[in-house]
């Protein structure tokens, strides 16, 4: 790449970076302590990212999105959770992003043409259902299924973790449409672009430690009734379309993750220049000064190995390395660094009116979710380093 078109494509990230920062810090921190409080949907901030035309960032300009990349995305997610929105806001716009891309990737023109220009605007809220309680990571051994019965398929099984399932008006769902295979696992599974009708699905939210303005659920089939039409791709496929959306979604995990992380850091920075204790400020003590030192460089690498990996994507190259580590380095410093501002923040910490405690609370999620950091070194060690499979 030239030294011109290098300067060109770092403006126009530039552009994207103030654009989302400006819109996203509309909403202060009090916006998204109550929130939290209230378990309250974002929906003003929903609002407003879709009428700035946020939703269809990746969607490609003939179904009414933007038409841009992976690094563009990355960058808006990570504005998001700077901007001290944390998980509550980077995961009602994630949730736009995302889960559409099998659809986008592998629908029929028919199922893109009729719903991605509603995701794009912000006009439909759909959920994902993948994991199940007994399966764990291991996703060839769901149980949910879906049998052919006349012109239908009629769906029973269980889905956990299933975000937005209190709103969500559709959910993508993978089921079984032929028993498990030993020899080809991953086969046999389907992904249907479902209604999530309450009279089949029993939705229940989960309680959980932090992110409660975006709710999780537990998701009971019983004979959720899906057309053809519905199929998203082939028939016994839909693990493999899940794949295609990994790394991106790694990617800008790992990015939200460094924002949330940034924001803690910004308030740990001016609690140690304000607080004063024996007659001078806490950020004096090198106790509290280097590790927050410490903190601002893991996030600043942790970025460089993000940006790395959607360059590789969105140049469509291989990234699996990349993207994975980009996860795993961007979940491992954004958690440090909002530990550390709780522990800078002292006693503090605990109290709700620094907010430090609610992005330690969100950004938590992210070592264990879309994948755990175990699984990234799995993946690393194995298939990079070349040393034998452990699971």
């Amino acid at each position: 790449m030239t030294s011109a078109v290098q300067e060109e494509r770092e403006a126009h990230l530039n552009d994207v970076r103030r654009a989302a920062r400006t819109l996203a810090r509309k909403f202060d921190l009090a916006y998204w302590r109550e929130c939290d409080k209230n378990e309250k949907y974002p929906w003003d901030f929903v609002k407003a990212f879709a009428e700035a035309g946020w939703m269809g960032i990746l969607m490609p300009e003939e179904y009414g999105g933007m038409g841009l990349g992976v690094t563009e995305a990355a960058v808006m997610l990570n504005e998001i959770g700077a901007s001290g929105a944390g998980m509550s806001g980077a995961s009602a716009i994630h949730f736009y992003v995302f889960p559409p891309q099998p659809i986008l990737r592998h629908g029929s023109e028919e199922m893109k043409r009729k719903y991605l220009p509603l995701l794009a605007r912000g006009e439909m809220l759909m959920a994902f259902g993948v994991t199940e309680p007994t399966s764990g990571v291991d996703t060839s051994r769901i149980r949910t299924r879906a049998e052919k019965k006349g012109d239908r398929w009629v769906i029973n099984g269980q889905k956990v973790w299933t975000t937005n399932g209190q709103n969500a008006t559709k959910i993508l769902l993978l089921a079984r449409t032929s028993p498990r295979d030993e020899a080809r696992p991953l086969d046999g599974m389907t992904l249907f672009f479902a209604d999530l009708d309450r009279k089949h699905c029993d939705v229940r939210v989960i309680d959980k430690l932090g992110r409660a303005a975006v709710d999780s659920n537990e998701v009971f089939i019983d004979g959720l009734e899906v057309a053809d039409d519905d199929v998203v791709g082939e028939m016994g496929q839909g693990f493999r379309y899940l794949l295609d959306g990994l790394n991106p979604e790694r990617i800008v995990v790992g990015m939200e993750a460094i924002g949330i992380g940034r924001a803690a850091l910004d308030l740990a920075v001016e609690y140690a220049n304000t607080r004063v204790i024996f007659d001078r400020p806490i950020g004096k003590n090198q106790a509290v000064a280097h590790p927050l030192a410490e903190n601002w460089m893991r996030l600043e690498a942790a970025e460089i190995m993000g940006l790395r990996a959607a360059a590789l994507y969105d140049a469509h190259k291989p990234c699996g390395a990349e993207a994975n580590a980009a996860k795993f380095l961007g979940a491992d410093a954004g958690y440090r660094a909002c530990d550390q501002a709780m522990q800078t923040h002292g006693g503090f910490a605990y109290a709700k009116e620094y907010h430090v405690e609610r992005l330690w609370r969100e950004v938590r999620l992210l070592r264990l979710a879309p994948i755990s950091q175990e699984m990234v070194l799995n993946f690393i060690s194995n298939k990079v380093l070349g040393l034998p499979k452990s699971y």
